[in-house]
């Protein structure tokens, strides 16, 4: 085959790899395995960067127009924010591609996958295969990332066939038998459709409407009802007064997202609420980079932005329910997720505020990541988001 129509079919089938495992359903995330094949069947780095990048940016097809609608500009900033979210998938991939075949191959992709699984280059580690572990091994914990990191392992060397035929063999026995994770008994999520306007109004009387809204879609059997990201705005003694007025005389507590001003900037957080008052149960580790986290406002010596907390609280205590949260971003990258499953949670958390993703797959892909962590884990899973 000439090489050129060689590259131009690895890059297409690359693309499509990442448009399909990555378009909100969670059936479809073992299609991301085809990557490590071609990237494996690439014949220089040059092709390995172009198979990488035509994996990532279809996956992440839908950054260019959400970031347009999040800041209401044209569709530029969204396309200049697309390519750098890449690098880091690229380069990961780019450096670590050999021309050798058997465990070298197979050693340097499982090192690519670690690395952009956790900090630095897993801060933007989106669409790693190992997501899929969820769906061809539900049920299994550990043993099932372990089980597909070996068959990641060998879909990039020459026993490829056999790493195919066994996969595609429990990815029709689990799509046959899939059930969702259930919902925890008396916990309820609530999704909102209030927009960009969710948690920007200050006041008093939206306060009030919003409680009444959100506890009148309950029954008296729901005890914890979850809200979206930045469903309270600004955490306030005002916000927590209302709440616990309209909660007085139950015993049901609502997890909702919102915002802590602090020192040089601000906390992503969710926050506890019941009769008695509210407390912050959780801060994001790692919130939206270059919308929320700016680290380099610190380095110019600015304030503003969002704390990012990496490695604290991955789980929060709720009397005897261990919790592991979940806020938007983090349903997107590897190791908040499994660094929260590590503690044994009761339950996931999955919360988001995807007003500005109007027209896109991310909030399916986020929820799609979400179903598939508690189907490998076996959890129950709550989610809430805001369109």
């Amino acid at each position: 085959m000439r090489p050129d129509l060689r590259t131009s079919l690895l890059t297409v089938s690359a693309i499509g790899a990442g448009w399909l495992a990555w378009s909100g359903f969670v059936l479809a995330l073992p299609l991301s395995l085809a990557f490590p094949v071609v990237w494996s069947m690439a014949k220089s780095r040059k092709v390995a960067a172009l198979v990488s990048g035509g994996y990532f940016l279809a996956a992440s097809r839908g950054l260019p127009q959400g970031v347009a609608i999040f800041y209401g500009s044209d569709i530029l900033p969204g396309i200049l924010l697309w390519a750098v979210a890449s690098s880091a998938f690229i380069f990961v991939h780019t450096l670590l591609w050999t021309v050798a075949d058997g465990l070298q191959r197979a050693f340097r992709y499982l090192a690519a996958g670690i690395l952009m699984a956790v900090p630095p280059f897993g801060i933007l580690g989106w669409a790693h295969p190992i997501t899929a572990a969820g769906v061809l091994f539900p049920g299994w914990g550990c043993f099932g990332l372990v089980a597909l990191a070996i068959g990641l392992a060998v879909l990039v060397t020459r026993h490829r066939p056999i790493a195919i035929l066994v996969l595609t063999g429990l990815w029709a026995w689990s799509a046959a038998s899939w059930t969702s994770p259930l919902l925890p008994p008396r916990w309820m999520g609530v999704d909102l459709e209030y927009g960009a306007g969710l948690g920007r109004d200050p006041s008093l009387q939206r306060q009030l409407d919003l409680a009444k809204t959100v506890l009148g879609k309950t029954s008296p059997h729901d005890r914890v009802i979850a809200l979206p990201e930045s469903a309270l705005g600004f955490w306030t003694p005002t916000s927590e007064w209302v709440w616990q007025r309209e909660l007085k005389g139950s015993d049901k507590v609502v997890i909702a997202g919102a915002t802590v001003v602090v020192d040089g900037g601000y906390d992503n957080v969710l926050v506890a609420i019941k009769e008695e008052g509210g407390k912050i149960i959780y801060r994001e580790r790692m919130p939206v980079p270059g919308s929320m986290w700016q680290p380099w406002r610190g380095w110019l010596g600015e304030s503003g932005g969002a704390r990012a907390h990496f490695f604290d609280n991955p789980v929060a205590d709720m009397g005897d329910t261990r919790v592991a949260p979940l806020i938007c971003y983090e349903q997107l990258i590897v190791w908040p997720v499994l660094q929260s499953l590590a503690r044994d949670p009761d339950l996931i958390i999955a919360v988001g505020n995807g007003w500005w993703t109007e027209g896109t797959s991310i909030v399916g892909i986020q929820t799609a990541s979400a179903v598939a962590w508690a189907t490998l884990f076996d959890k129950p899973l709550v989610t809430s988001f805001n369109r």
